[in-house]
């Protein structure tokens, strides 16, 4: 009888321990799949100001405009200058407008950026359609390179038709430049000592 059980206490051991290290397997599953998820999430339905990105222009254009404004920003650990050469513009509702920001390495070293974005009112994100962005790539930039990028857009005429977004009649596209994640350092040249030996 004592045998039975502690094979039985055994068995029962044995499948919560698998059953444990599914669920932590599953958890880490999830925490790593979050991010690309959510990514998703945001551009389908333009959650948190996320815009859209096309490949046609729209073919409906409406005799009502919008304002756009355009804001940016660049992190610490990227020294450069990054500003949008048009600041406000006002096109058509429909209408594909394209606009131009303007980055300079000020730098001694050639740098990598990547830009992330968003749009507010964050309800509007889902009608800002991009069909050409600078923030679609990551850019390098020379030491004391200049750079104009254009952002070519439409706003969706849909965006006159929700209920939460028909009210509205300005926009902010806004850009922030990060130092690129897959930038590697630079390897320090080899150096001649007096003796003649090398150093690295």
């Amino acid at each position: 009888m004592a045998v039975t059980e502690t094979t039985a206490n055994k068995t029962s051991n044995g499948s919560i321990l698998v059953l444990c290290l599914v669920f932590v397997c599953g958890m880490v599953g999830m925490a790593y799949a979050s991010v690309p998820l959510y990514r998703l999430f945001c551009q389908v339905t333009g959650y948190n100001g996320t815009t859209q990105r096309v490949e046609q222009y729209s073919d409906v254009i409406l005799d009502r405009t919008m304002k756009v404004t355009f804001d940016s920003n660049t992190s610490n650990g990227l020294n450069w200058d990054f500003r949008p050469v048009d600041k406000i513009v006002e096109p058509r509702i429909g209408e594909t407008v394209q606009v131009m920001f303007r980055a300079t390495n000020r730098s001694p070293v050639a740098t990598t950026g990547s830009a992330v974005f968003n749009v507010t009112p964050m309800e509007a994100g889902a009608y800002f359609n991009k069909v050409q962005c600078f923030c679609f790539t990551e850019t390098t930039l020379q030491p004391g390179e200049t750079l104009d990028m254009p952002v070519v857009f439409f706003i969706d005429p849909e965006i006159v038709k929700a209920r939460e977004t028909k009210g509205i009649h300005t926009l902010t596209l806004s850009y922030t430049f990060y130092p690129a994640k897959t930038e590697k350092p630079v390897a320090s040249l080899p150096v001649k000592t007096a003796l003649g030996e090398t150093k690295l």
